[in-house]
């Protein structure tokens, strides 16, 4: 079975604290992917950065001064139609840093011999979660489309899928 993992799409990402120019311009590939997913019945699982109140007394707040993500905030939200995407039987996944080891979980337990990322941002939580989704599943298919990630740093982006593609993940 297939999952598609949806890497942080939110709006603090896409326009808000942390947004960038082109962040936008996957919402429709995305959404596709989506569709097309659950047509051929696989699973989506969507992963959100989340942080508190607290966030510049957190180890990341340090280094990246920049407040987002912020639980029960605008910016802590799916985007735009990926956030009408989501349904019932999603799994939804909160998670406090760049990777998420519950994410792991749920590949391991969910028999998936395909996953496939999409979202933001390419260096640093989709390559962070291909990563671990390598570790957790070393014999299935992990895949990234290149026209479905993105970051505000395009050489960093090339760089990040070209470690992707040396851990033997398909960049597509």
């Amino acid at each position: 079975m297939k999952a598609l993992a949806v890497i942080d799409y939110q709006n603090d990402f896409v326009n808000g604290a942390l947004g960038f120019a082109g962040a936008e311009l996957l919402e429709p590939i995305i959404v596709e992917k989506i569709r097309h997913t659950r047509e051929n019945g696989g699973k989506i699982i969507f992963t959100l950065d989340t942080h508190g109140e607290n966030y510049s007394e957190t180890a990341e707040g340090r280094k990246l001064p920049v407040p987002h993500c912020i639980k029960g905030t605008e910016g802590h939200k799916l985007y735009g139609e990926v956030a009408k995407q989501v349904a019932e039987d999603d799994i939804v996944i909160e998670k406090p840093s760049f990777g998420s080891l519950e994410l792991a979980e749920v590949l391991k337990c969910g028999g998936y011999d395909e996953v496939e990322f999409c979202g933001l941002v390419t260096d640093i939580c989709v390559v962070s979660n291909v990563i671990i989704a390598k570790a957790a599943l070393p014999e299935s298919r992990v895949v990234v489309d290149s026209k479905a990630v993105a970051s505000f740093d395009n050489e960093k982006h090339k760089a990040a899928l070209e470690v992707m593609k040396s851990i033997q993940a398909d960049v597509l």
